[in-house]
């Protein structure tokens, strides 16, 4: 399973730019990967996993802005259509659940 955090937070204000670094920092903190600036990325190995990091992401959110969360399972993740440029990149792999990290 992944899950996947959304988020458009204003930057307008000093405060509210060191909101929004401030929660991308604690997603990176635990393990999410930057698959875009405000889109961050981790697989878990199951769904009490996934739940717990959204009760992670829940206590670190900031005042203002929109987050969603998206879970979806290896499958979906496989089906990725991603370009850079104009080059498409080959298709992505799901992790195997025993690499250690």
């Amino acid at each position: 399973m992944w899950i996947t955090v959304m988020f458009d937070l204003p930057v307008v204000e000093k405060a509210e730019r060191k909101a929004a670094t401030d929660f991308r920092n604690t997603l990176l903190d635990m393990g999410f990967e930057m698959s875009q600036f405000s889109v961050y990325m981790r697989f878990c190995s199951s769904q009490s996993q996934i739940d717990t990091y959204i009760l992670q992401v829940e206590k670190s959110l900031p005042t203002g802005g929109k987050v969603n969360i998206l879970q979806f399972t290896d499958k979906q993740y496989e089906r990725i259509i991603t370009f850079q440029g104009k080059k498409k990149n080959p298709s992505k792999k799901s992790p195997d659940q025993y690499d250690l990290f």
